[in-house]
């Protein structure tokens, strides 16, 4: 498992504060509205969208809000039209980053992304400068509180799963990503409480970096996550288990 996976599990505990929640709702609903315009607002016709909608649902996102949304993707409430883009850049010691964004204005969010890793000590890459470090997978991380990792591993490798992975107490399990579906469901059936699934970026192999860089590569994940276009972070970093402990 990398520590970026950590990372964002991490996130997604603190995104639970007031203070970060309007953020992800808004995030989580830009994704329904654009799943909605390409592949149409039936979910069970469109797996994108059915997987944005459990995403929500899992967040606590609020029914309206999701409603809201899809009659976004329909063209109500004058919404503007939204464009995915995928940034590449480098981290304090050349740690690779995948940032994917949606976006009314290019421009507009190419400027701040540039802008947070240059004062990050990082640099905004060329298209194809790390994307090749990545590969695209289903990715299903468990819940472990008051169970025992182990015992989730071994119900999740009796799915057809890809792969199954625990670490410092953590179980994620990795799919094909037109699986990811399947599998969540086949986990449900052995009981497996699931936190989170999503097609993701999962880096090919990781770095370690020290706890100085580690500080300031956290920082900068933080701070591109935080920009309202960004959807979603992804590196090829592994961070040492102290550094991820005083973070959390």
């Amino acid at each position: 498992m990398s520590g970026h996976s950590k990372w964002s599990q991490i996130k997604r505990q603190k995104g639970a504060t007031d203070a970060r929640r309007g953020q992800l709702f808004t995030k989580l609903g830009r994704e329904i509205t654009v799943a909605a315009r390409q592949g149409g607002a039936g979910p069970d016709a469109n797996p994108r969208l059915r997987l944005a909608i459990e995403r929500a649902r899992d967040a606590n996102m609020p029914k309206d809000n999701i409603e809201r949304a899809l009659k976004r993707a329909t063209g109500e409430g004058g919404a503007a039209e939204l464009a995915e883009v995928v940034y590449e850049g480098y981290g304090p010691g050349g740690i690779a980053i995948l940032v994917e964004a949606l976006t009314d204005n290019r421009n507009r969010t190419v400027s701040d992304i540039r802008n947070v890793f240059a004062r990050a000590g990082g640099s905004l890459g060329e298209a194809g400068s790390v994307a090749w470090l990545f590969e695209t997978r289903g990715l299903i991380t468990l819940d472990t509180s008051g169970a025992d990792p182990e015992e989730l591993a071994l119900r999740a490798m009796d799915t057809s799963a890809e792969d199954v992975k625990v670490d410092s107490g953590s179980v994620e399990v990795y799919t094909r990503p037109e699986a990811l579906e399947a599998v969540r469901r086949e986990l449900s059936a052995v009981e497996a409480p699931v936190s989170s699934a999503e097609v993701a970026k999962v880096p090919k192999s990781t770095v370690t970096v020290d706890a100085r860089r580690a500080g300031q590569v956290l920082r900068l994940l933080d701070q591109l996550d935080e920009l309202d276009d960004v959807q979603r972070v992804t590196c090829n970093a592994d961070f040492p288990d102290e550094v991820l402990a005083a973070y959390a």
